[in-house]
């Protein structure tokens, strides 16, 4: 067994048992590419690298087949390497990845000239619309070439064909993060269940201010909310995140609008046209109660303070009074199955809500969760990890 089997699937199962194409060109950022074969691999891909001249310059073939597990196709021979992964065939690769991309390799690409192996299989995969990831990676003077700009526009009209915008740092134009690059790929070669969807998620936690410096906060650690706008995304969603103060960091592919207290949520809703959204997935820690905000700094030196809170509203209700078309998902925290499970119908029933997840307070900060999806007196146990759950519940999304 080679060893690149021992890491397969290690992060996550979201490519198992596709094919990935790893077309790799004459860029220094072919040094990337070892990194970026590994972490597909270890979302359980089978990548196949295919390289041209001016890629081996920089990087040994060597590298991807200890990498990869497959010996790089270097150039096309009587096997039709091209036609097998890439073409009108019965089982085809799922995707072609080309990464990075010069300036050279994506002309060609969009005026349909191929002299290297990487081009004939980009050809061929969009002769035969295949998906097509590009990520260009040059210097700034070639990206912004006036050429170069159309020949992206030009490739981003094409049926199946995705150019990834590249980060733009001073004089270059590099590569996105690996993660960034994965999540594409997931994206592209996943089920389109929220295609063509608008999906808000309104997740992490509320801090309240009590003094200038001292705050209330909920517990949150923000990563269910963070596995449901991922899994919206790779299901092709257009994912709006409204995420709270939590210490989970938000991946740069997601549109986010940040938020501290339960009035700047309000302020959100009440701002934005909410029956834009198809689904609204609410599973952040709102605060109940809005402590009195005391001007300045709070004594330290005190020996007692007591803090008078009010309740504050409800926001889940404001959100269905903001649309009827929406599905909205709510969920419930409560201390035992039995008594969340009832808060959670009666939530469901006096917000007309769509689903309510339920779950307990044992889940906090946890990896995994065990939740209870209740849709009237129908009611599904979910228990895995927060991904598991969030795909879950796409499905009955879909479904609805």
């Amino acid at each position: 067994m080679h060893p690149s089997e021992d890491i397969k699937g290690m992060s996550s199962a979201l490519l198992e048992d596709k094919r990935i194409v790893l077309g790799v060109t004459g860029s220094i950022a072919a040094v990337e590419t070892v990194k970026l074969a590994r972490q597909l691999i270890r979302h359980g891909a089978e990548v196949i690298p295919v390289m041209t001249p001016a890629a081996q310059k920089i990087i040994h073939p060597d590298a991807l087949w200890f990498a990869t597990g497959r010996k790089p196709i270097v150039e096309l021979t009587g096997e039709t390497e091209h036609v097998i992964f890439c073409g009108k065939v019965t089982d085809p690769a799922d995707l072609l990845l080309i990464s990075p991309c010069t300036a050279n390799t994506l002309s060609k690409m969009a005026h349909g000239i191929d002299d290297t192996a990487v081009t004939t299989f980009a050809t061929t995969a969009i002769g035969a619309q295949h998906p097509v990831l590009v990520v260009p990676a040059m210097h700034r003077s070639m990206y912004d070439h006036q050429m170069i700009q159309r020949n992206i526009t030009d490739l981003n009209k094409l049926d199946h064909v995705t150019v990834l915008e590249p980060v733009l740092e001073r004089n270059k134009a590099k590569l996105p993060s690996i993660d960034d690059i994965c999540a594409q790929v997931i994206r592209m070669v996943s089920q389109k269940k929220m295609e063509n969807k608008k999906v808000l998620i309104i997740g992490g936690a509320c801090c309240e201010p009590v003094d200038a410096v001292r705050s209330l906060c909920n517990h949150s650690s923000g990563k269910t909310a963070i596995a449901f706008a991922q899994q919206g995304y790779f299901q092709g969603g257009t994912i709006e995140l409204w995420y709270g103060k939590s210490p989970e960091s938000v991946p740069k592919y997601l549109s986010v609008k940040r938020f501290q207290t339960v009035d700047e949520v309000k302020q959100l809703i009440e701002t934005t046209d909410m029956s834009r959204f198809d689904s609204i997935i609410v599973c952040a820690a709102l605060s109940d109660f809005i402590p009195e905000k005391q001007l300045g700094k709070l004594d330290s030196q005190q020996q007692s303070l007591e803090i008078s809170c009010k309740r504050s509203d409800k926001l889940i209700g404001l959100i269905r009074s903001k649309t009827e078309r929406s599905i909205i998902v709510g969920f419930k925290l409560g201390t035992d199955e039995k008594t969340v499970i009832k808060k959670a119908q009666s939530l469901q029933r006096e917000y007309m809500l769509d689903s309510v997840i339920a779950n307990t307070t044992s889940v906090l900060d946890a990896e995994d969760t065990h939740a209870w999806m209740v849709q009237d007196t129908k009611i599904i146990p979910i228990k895995g990890s927060k991904e598991f759950l969030a795909r879950r519940v796409f499905d009955e999304i879909a479904s609805m």
